[in-house]
């Protein structure tokens, strides 16, 4: 199975209050989405397409797109920047602590699903309320999953999920979600927390810390 990658890093990082983009803020040393290409090239990608924000230029041996107003938008920008291939991986800039093998297990579990995405079991007791904030039920969370990047797609089948109205991409949180809308098949990979994404200032520090340790001294 021949796959490209989509690696997206259009956001705005609001929430980091960083005041530039978040995929372009350093992290230990380096801009954030520099972590998840290596990881990418780890796995042995040598097609990265990444959705970048208005004006930003592309890495070095990696093609470069602007992304759109929603993320399922850019996404389906990139996808169309892709070289030809079976399958597609797409990961978010803004989870830098992704392990390398990740990549390949999500497209492995292609063998039997239209899509797979990588996430990470519930711990905590999950409870479900009402507008009011009263408990309604407290759900069992071993079912449950909290959903992260990278997800991998058979291509043909991530092209037409993406075929919708501009409004159907915006109220996507995920692409695996319009998978989900379009009737597929879509398998979990179980994850680690480590996998967090960095939204917050908070996050931010968390991920810098971890990720010094990694560097040799």
């Amino acid at each position: 199975m021949t796959a490209a990658a989509v690696l997206v890093a259009a956001g705005s990082g609001q929430r980091l209050g960083a005041g530039q983009p978040k995929a372009f803020v350093r992290l230990a040393g380096r801009p954030l989405l520099e972590w998840s290409l290596d990881a990418l090239r780890t796995a042995g990608f040598d097609d990265i397409v990444v959705a970048l924000p208005p004006g930003f230029v592309a890495p070095s041996g990696c093609r470069g797109v602007t992304g759109g107003a929603t993320r399922s938008e850019s996404v389906r920008l990139a996808l169309a920047a892709c070289p030809a291939g079976d399958a597609v991986v797409v990961h978010d800039a803004a989870r830098a602590l992704v392990p390398p093998a990740l990549f390949e297990q999500t497209l492995a579990a292609l063998a039997d699903a239209d899509a797979a995405i990588a996430a990470a079991p519930m711990t905590d007791t999950v409870k479900e309320a009402d507008s009011s904030r009263l408990v309604a039920a407290t759900l069992d969370r071993s079912r449950l999953w909290l959903v992260q990047t990278p997800q991998a797609f058979r291509r043909d089948v991530l092209e037409r999920a993406l075929d919708v109205p501009a409004a159907v991409l915006a109220e996507a949180t995920d692409d695996a979600s319009l998978v989900e809308r379009a009737g597929g098949r879509v398998r979990v990979v179980e994850s680690s927390a480590e996998n967090f994404k960095v939204t917050t200032p908070y996050d931010f520090k968390v991920a810098e810390l971890l990720l010094r340790e990694r560097q040799p001294c």
